[in-house]
């Protein structure tokens, strides 16, 4: 691509920079809004002191497992036939998590604490803000990287923190008798069984009835807003002040400008993929940090007000950083 564009300019010149926040503000508007709508609400006791939990229940327990398995089950292998690609994104993904995993380990935290720490470092928000971004930068070119992005995300390192963290909530110690535990704890969470469900019915080629599939897009279609409602009736609680603010800017840096650089690193140094698919893999890894923190720290009853405020600071200062992306981009010929 010649540069970024939205719409055609007069004399191939590319948006400016206010066009380029303009475009990136109207994407995350409604997750603001979202936010703000549920913070609201508890403020003015609409919704109780319980609404945010039940309402993360409902997503864990039926809204987010429809997703999980529509998306699983409607994926190729020809869309994910892209090596490199995969493995830029995994290994970046991979490398962030475990490196705060540690990090948090050293400095005393449990393991399950320490997990869902990391998984809100290193989880970009590639389902809501990933999709309609990477339309406006690149076109269409983006749906499979950001599918691909999704899928590796949403499934393989949310179910990798899972794992985690049930294996930190178990005290047996016998190697044997801790792995049944956590596999019986894992055959039981849904949000570990839909994604398999939906990649066996992907891999045996099954077609699902249409009112089959009507069921999972309005089920699945409520896993984002309910997430974010739920986040902003969290925000809302007066809570002690703490040092808590000081680690989510540090996950919200990291998040923001760490993950994103060594995503280049790998995509451009490591695999040497073209130049469209480092830029991809950038934008995606530049994104903030999505819901699924929140809703596994809810889900397992652990502190969750670092992971609250890492995605409500990581939205807000994603509206520079990815400007400020795209800007970069833009200048360097794309």
């Amino acid at each position: 691509m010649d540069c970024i564009v939205v719409q055609v300019y007069p004399d191939g010149l590319c948006p400016p920079i206010a066009q380029l926040m303009l475009s990136t503000l109207e994407i995350l508007l409604p997750v603001f809004a979202l936010i703000f709508a549920g913070f609201a609400c508890r403020r003015r006791n609409l919704l109780g002191p319980t609404a945010a939990s039940e309402l993360n229940r409902f997503v864990v327990w039926l809204a987010l497992p429809a997703l999980l398995f529509d998306t699983m089950a409607h994926s190729t292998w020809r869309q994910l036939d892209q090596p490199g690609f995969v493995m830029t994104f995994s290994v970046a993904c991979a490398a962030v998590f475990l490196g705060v995993v540690v990090v948090r380990l050293v400095q005393g935290r449990h393991l399950a604490d320490a997990s869902v720490d990391a998984i809100a470092a290193s989880y970009p928000n590639t389902g809501y803000i990933g999709f309609p971004l990477g339309m406006i930068v690149f076109g269409n070119a983006s749906l499979t990287p950001t599918t691909i992005a999704t899928i590796i995300v949403a499934c393989v390192l949310f179910a990798f923190a899972i794992v985690l963290i049930e294996v930190g909530l178990q005290a047996e110690r016998a190697p044997h008798k801790l792995g049944l535990k956590v596999l019986r704890s894992l055959a039981k969470n849904p949000l570990i069984v839909s994604p398999i469900a939906g990649a066996l019915v992907a891999s045996a080629h099954w077609t699902l009835p249409h009112s089959a599939e009507t069921f999972l897009k309005l089920l699945s279609g409520a896993a984002s807003p309910c997430a974010l409602v739920s986040l902003g009736l969290f925000l809302a609680e007066k809570r002690p002040a703490g040092n808590g603010r000081r680690t989510s800017l540090v996950f919200t840096a990291i998040k923001l400008v760490a993950q994103p650089a060594f995503t280049w690193w790998m995509a451009a140094r490591v695999f040497a993929l073209p130049a469209d698919a480092v830029d991809m893999a950038v934008l995606l890894a530049a994104l903030p940090t999505g819901t699924g923190p929140y809703m596994l720290a809810e889900f397992y009853r652990r502190e969750a007000h670092v992971t609250s405020q890492t995605i409500l600071y990581s939205t807000l200062a994603s509206l520079v950083t990815l400007s400020l992306l795209l800007v970069v981009m833009q200048r360097h010929g794309i």
